[in-house]
């Protein structure tokens, strides 16, 4: 594959496109999975990881993939999106919700659609389930392209909600820290502090809370001020959801050890990856993208200058579809 070592040109997206198929999977643990199929049936499979965890899928997804030459997977992790049962119901369990359930979902959703191998794409923590995914099931994979990386080390978790973005967005940040107790607004626990408000089953609780996390996470996702995806974040059933089931991936750090989408990295060293990454991303700084790119060396790294973490910025859009149709050529 040809280097991206820069992409400025303007770019847009596919045409929009329905799905041909669609589906429940259940997965077990009362859980449904929420999938979808669109473009071309023989095209090359690619499945679409979501952010957050939490966020869910859209039709702007399909479109960063050529529906002429694509098979294209979205789903809705679970208890978001379509899936059920949904977080946005406060008395939705989650402990049936981890990292490696996810994983599992993945392999069962590919066995189900006839899939051998499938691209791999995940934003976010989209790219954290991709490498997790693809570190355990690296036979399946045929390329990943990873953008916004995250990997959930305590450092990662600390810089955007325990205090470090506050020094970029002052005012946001006394926003997200409104709900939380004076005397719990201290260094390193206010993630545990957002956990409590979270689980109180008063919805004049934790609707607050819910809505100041993810407001504040729609507030550092682009570079510059996006009210109307602040709004988007807003609504009380989809930031009850997302800030849930976010608050429980951090609280226990993903399920994962210590470094390990870091150490085990050299597990999937022989696929073909590209790594996108705004240089002014708040949600997951640079540094991240840059030690998976160490731990990669033969990967491809994209550094978008004048971008933040949003997938829809011009730069990083331009790169992610430039790495896309590369790969629908190989």
């Amino acid at each position: 594959m040809a280097s991206l070592d820069r992409v400025s040109t303007p770019a847009a997206l596919y045409p929009e496109i329905e799905p041909y198929d669609s589906g429940m999977l259940d997965v077990g643990d009362g859980n449904a999975v929420y999938w979808e199929v669109s473009g071309n049936p023989a095209g090359r499979p690619v499945v679409f990881l979501h952010g957050g965890p939490g966020g869910g899928t859209g039709p702007k997804h399909r479109r960063l993939f050529d529906p002429e030459r694509y098979r294209i997977v979205l789903l809705d992790q679970r208890n978001c999106g379509r899936s059920t049962p949904h977080a946005g119901r406060h008395d939705t369990e989650l402990a049936a919700n981890t990292t490696w359930h996810l994983v599992a979902d993945l392999e069962r959703l590919r066995a189900h659609l006839d899939i051998e191998r499938w691209l791999v794409f995940g934003g976010s923590w989209g790219s954290a389930l991709a490498l997790a995914y693809a570190e355990t099931h690296p036979d399946v994979v045929t390329g990943l392209i990873l953008r916004g990386i995250f990997t959930l080390r305590p450092a990662e978790l600390d810089w955007f909600y325990e205090g470090g973005a506050a020094a970029v967005h002052p005012e946001a940040w006394e926003r997200f820290l409104a709900p939380v107790p004076t005397e719990q607004r201290r260094p390193g626990g206010l993630v545990d502090a957002y956990a409590r408000l979270l689980a109180d089953p008063d919805p004049a609780v934790h609707g607050p809370a819910a809505v100041a996390w993810a407001t504040w996470e729609a507030n550092g996702v682009t570079l510059l001020p996006r009210p109307e995806l602040v709004a988007e974040f807003a609504r009380p059933e989809y930031a009850l959801a997302f800030a849930r089931i976010e608050n429980h991936y951090f609280v226990h750090d993903g399920w994962f050890e210590p470094e390990q989408l870091l150490r085990d990295a050299h597990r999937v060293a022989h696929i073909p990856t590209v790594i996108v990454q705004g240089r002014y991303d708040m949600c997951t700084p640079a540094t991240t993208a840059w030690d998976l790119h160490r731990a990669l060396p033969d990967a491809e790294y994209v550094l978008v200058d004048d971008a933040g973490h949003a997938f829809d910025e011009p730069g990083i859009l331009a790169a992610l579809l430039a790495a896309t149709d590369r790969f629908a050529e190989s």
